[in-house]
């Protein structure tokens, strides 16, 4: 029983971070599209800290509706999965709106914002909304 037990949790370990880390890159590839330039050069080459703030909000988001989804699904690893991707997918879709809510509800274009060389107090609001968001979803599976 031993064996079977940690051959379901690596499978299960595996399943769930292969959802976590596509939606993470799907992420990524959001945040990329909502600000100017290329998201990878505002942060590795540029070490533009304000794109980082963004998306480690959006990464850290998405990592508690993972964690969510896989403490709501009570060891069920089908259930689990296709939860963790569905309510993943609503939270990235909700961190987007809330961005370009945010975006039209403020001055200033806030994709121009992010790239700016100083640090925008307007990022760590925006982070802020992200990692809320990721809660209240993460909680919405309880």
């Amino acid at each position: 029983m031993m064996v079977e037990d940690l051959v379901t949790g690596a499978v299960g370990a595996f399943a769930y971070s292969a959802i976590g880390i596509a939606l993470m890159v799907f992420g990524y590839f959001i945040v990329d599209w909502l600000t100017p330039g290329k998201l990878g050069k505002q942060i590795w080459s540029d070490r533009n800290t304000n794109a980082a703030i963004l998306l480690a909000s959006n990464t850290i988001g998405v990592g508690l509706i993972v964690v969510g989804a896989i403490w709501a699904s009570e060891g069920d690893l089908l259930e689990g999965v296709v939860s963790t991707a569905i309510y993943g997918l609503i939270g990235l879709a909700a961190m987007t709106v809330a961005f370009l809510v945010m975006d039209w509800l403020t001055p200033g274009k806030l994709g121009e914002i992010v790239v700016s060389e100083e640090i925008q107090p307007a990022v760590w609001v925006n982070a802020a909304m992200h990692l809320a968001l990721g809660g209240v979803i993460a909680m919405a599976l309880s």
